[in-house]
């Protein structure tokens, strides 16, 4: 019997099927990426036995079947493997996730048109889900996104006038990709350097047919100052090219939301921000992690956290602390009062990585400034767009269409 996929009941299993990539992207929090640690099939496919072998521990509706690297796309045989495996055996084990799940990827781009990437694509293609990491303007995405070269895996940082940047590599697979995949979205990464270009790319990416733009800062703490005050300026001219130019009604960019900059709900919104310790990550040693984000190649500062492996399973003493976590536990009191604290994001990860001591419990907050310039961008945009639609006695039907999509989505 066919199962539904059901997107906000759904369990996140990642495979870092490799460590190794073509790129060493400047903001990259995979500090660890080599080209010795891939992860073999015997491995893999003790993390399967394991996960389906446990099922009444595993009790979401559906799964997504996560694979990351370094870039997954260069290990794409193993991944096939792995996928032809976990379709079979879910099938005769009559599993309650067959046909309730997803193959995931988020990839550089750079392999996607190459026969055996195609050939998987076809092979998987109800079930798939790709989103292609593409920067922005070539100015963008070339001065974070570049080549990794030999020297690199030495340790040594080429000159400006050698780094080589990867767009026109990407750039030349969008049209399939967005052929295949219309509805995706790509992801967008924003560091200090490349602020004054977050309009022009986001007008970029839409030019190019990308309609939905998901863009965030990273979490670490790299921004100068006045930074906030660039950020701002540089949605607000976002805002208006978006409103003015109409492309609100079929483009979308996550920086703009209606749900953030406002008081925390203390009871509603007191869930944590990620789903660290709900998610399960399985490294190349088989090593089990509760985010990608505490396995040792995304660390600075801190050591691994492993919360079990493929022999001995998850040790759920080690679980515990996680699935304590919610927003009152770990932020300071000034996040807790903050005036705009809703949707004020975090990662796991990053607090660990940033603590002063090893604890899962103390909130990073340098992207606090930020946040509260996207606030008061955001509330730009909504209020001009508001008062566009109402001049015009279309704010009622857009309030309709908004909520047909999103009924559509859920």
């Amino acid at each position: 019997m066919e199962r539904p996929w059901k997107e906000g009941f759904s369990k996140s299993i990642t495979f870092i099927v490799t460590k190794d990539c073509q790129l060493a992207c400047k903001y990259c929090y995979l500090v660890g990426k080599n080209s010795k640690e891939r992860m073999t099939w015997e491995v893999a496919k003790q993390a399967i036995d394991y996960i389906l072998d446990h099922e009444s521990e595993f009790k979401e509706d559906s799964v997504v079947w996560e694979f990351i690297g370094g870039e997954p796309f260069l290990e794409i045989e193993l991944i096939d493997t792995i996928c032809d495996y976990l379709k079979t055996e879910m099938f005769y084990r009559n599993h309650h996730w067959f046909n309730s799940y997803r193959f995931n990827f988020s990839t550089n781009g750079i392999n996607y048109h190459t026969e055996k990437v195609q050939r998987f694509i076809n092979k998987n293609r109800e079930h798939l889900s790709i989103g292609i990491t593409i920067d922005g303007t070539k100015r963008k995405h070339d001065l974070n996104r570049i080549w990794k070269t030999k020297e690199m895996e030495q340790g040594v940082m080429p000159r400006p006038e050698e780094k080589h940047g990867s767009y026109d590599d990407v750039i030349k697979n969008i049209p399939l990709w967005l052929a295949q995949f219309p509805n995706e979205g790509t992801k967008v990464t924003i560091s200090s350097a490349d602020i004054p270009y977050i309009y022009e790319s986001v007008l970029h990416l839409y030019s190019l047919g990308i309609h939905e733009v998901n863009i965030n800062c990273v979490f670490e703490d790299v921004w100068k100052e006045g930074d906030d005050v660039r950020f701002e300026e540089q949605l607000m001219q976002l805002a208006d090219a978006i409103i003015d130019g109409g492309y609100y009604e079929d483009y979308t960019c996550s920086f703009f939301s209606e749900h953030i900059g406002k008081p925390m709900d203390k009871v509603q919104e007191n869930q944590n921000w990620c789903g660290a310790g709900m998610m399960l990550s399985i490294d190349a040693a088989g090593n089990f992690y509760p985010c990608t984000r505490f396995a040792g190649y995304s660390l600075r500062n801190k050591k691994p956290i492993i919360i079990g492996n493929v022999h001995d399973g998850i040790d759920k003493n080690k679980l515990r602390p996680f699935l304590t976590l919610d927003r009152t536990t770990q932020s300071p009191k000034e996040c807790i009062d903050c005036e705009v604290a809703s949707g004020c994001a975090w990662c796991q990860g990053e607090n660990y990585d940033a603590a002063d001591t090893p604890t899962i419990y103390q909130r990073a907050t340098a992207i606090c400034k930020m946040h509260k310039a996207r606030v008061r961008a955001n509330n730009y945009y909504w209020n001009k767009l508001y008062r566009k639609l109402e001049l015009e006695g279309l704010r009622e039907e857009y309030e309709k269409s908004k909520r047909k999509v999103k009924q559509e989505i859920c």
